[in-house]
């Protein structure tokens, strides 16, 4: 029973540094994104770093363009009629979702084809 407990604070506590992180995680998106991470800058070592360190954390990013809309996993924030679409499709991705094993520490935010009528 005490190792169980022991488990649970461990996880609490790898949570609360990972939800600290996501922030940082975001700006780097944004900094990747506008060109600022361009290999071998002293900033992109540092993203490295930081993500490397993440990872370790168990932290996992999810939600991609294509993938099949999940609201389990999914907030959808717009929903797009799209002629030719079958299923729900996330078309956009605004923010990325992490989870840290089975805790999800924030859902992906999504824009999501749905089937025009």
């Amino acid at each position: 029973r005490t190792e169980e407990q022991r488990e649970v604070e461990i996880a609490r506590a790898k949570g609360s540094v990972a939800k600290g992180m996501l922030p940082v995680l975001d700006d780097l998106d944004r900094a990747e994104k506008h060109g600022d991470l361009e290999e071998g800058t002293p900033l992109a070592a540092i993203a490295d770093k930081i993500r490397t360190v993440v990872a370790r954390l168990g932290v996992e990013r999810y939600g991609e363009a294509g993938e099949a809309f999940d609201p389990q996993q999914h907030e959808a924030i717009f929903q797009a009629p799209t002629p030719g679409t079958t299923e729900a499709t996330i078309l956009e991705v605004v923010e990325v979702g992490y989870r840290l094993g089975d805790l999800e520490l924030r859902p992906a935010k999504v824009v999501v084809a749905v089937p025009a009528e």
